[in-house]
């Protein structure tokens, strides 16, 4: 594991990163999803690709990288804009998991591979909508104490900065951003997903303009058993 210090916004940054097959000429950028880190990513994808050097980064504040200010996903995009050039490299093929998906996207790689991706607003469930209303309701009453009985899962236990953060990116809009993106796509689903489920992937589908959607059996996290079939696809088209 190694760490890159960088600034941005006035602020410095430490992103943990590593660098495997480094001396191979085509670069594989892989990124977490949210609550996540560069481990889950390598587990799945390290024994795959040995053609490619392979990069695996921890996003601001996750892993080993630190967050100290309050983000939006363009700016996760920057900051990685500004790693990748400090340790030059080529956006061959980035592939992004979950909110990783979003980030990637912006990077506009040569090859863009989305798994289970975020980025197109699900309505939330009645239940979840019902809980956020109690919770305004009883703020004003110094429930703050309670919080933590009413923040979604993917928001326990995080930072002042980072719960900020949360609530900036968990419901961005990514449809322009998708319809804008104009180079090759694959996109693999598991047709069980509940955090974003098959029908937002096909939607993605459509809005992408050169893209293949392929979907197994499995949930959010049905890649980290598909790690083959997904680098096998990756393989014949970059």
């Amino acid at each position: 594991m190694a760490k890159k210090s960088l600034h941005y916004n006035d602020a410095t940054f430490e992103i943990s990163y590593e660098i495997l097959n480094p001396k191979a000429q085509k670069d594989f950028i892989v990124l977490h999803g949210w609550g996540s880190n560069k481990e889950l990513m390598k587990q799945t994808f390290s024994s795959h690709l040995q053609d490619f050097r392979h990069i695996y980064v921890d996003l601001p504040g996750f892993g080993g990288s630190s967050c100290e200010q309050v983000l939006f996903t363009q700016d996760y995009a920057n900051i990685l804009e500004i790693f990748l050039q400090q340790i030059s490299a080529k956006k061959d093929v980035v592939l992004g998991h979950s909110f990783g998906g979003k980030v990637a996207t912006l990077l506009e790689p040569k090859l863009l591979v989305l798994v289970a991706s975020a980025g197109i607003v699900v309505p939330k469930p009645l239940s979840v909508m019902l809980k956020i209303k109690l919770f305004k309701m009883l703020k004003p009453f110094g429930i703050a104490k309670l919080r933590s009985l009413f923040v979604a899962q993917d928001a326990q236990n995080l930072t002042h900065e980072m719960y900020s953060t949360f609530k900036n990116v968990v419901d961005e809009d990514f449809t322009q951003y998708f319809k804008d993106f104009n180079n090759k796509a694959l996109l693999f689903w598991g047709k069980d997903d509940t955090a974003t489920p098959i029908s937002t992937a096909k939607e993605i589908d459509t809005l992408l303009a050169h893209s293949e959607l392929f979907s197994y059996d499995g949930d959010h996290y049905f890649f980290m058993q598909k790690g083959d079939e997904i680098a096998k696809e990756i393989t014949l088209r970059s």
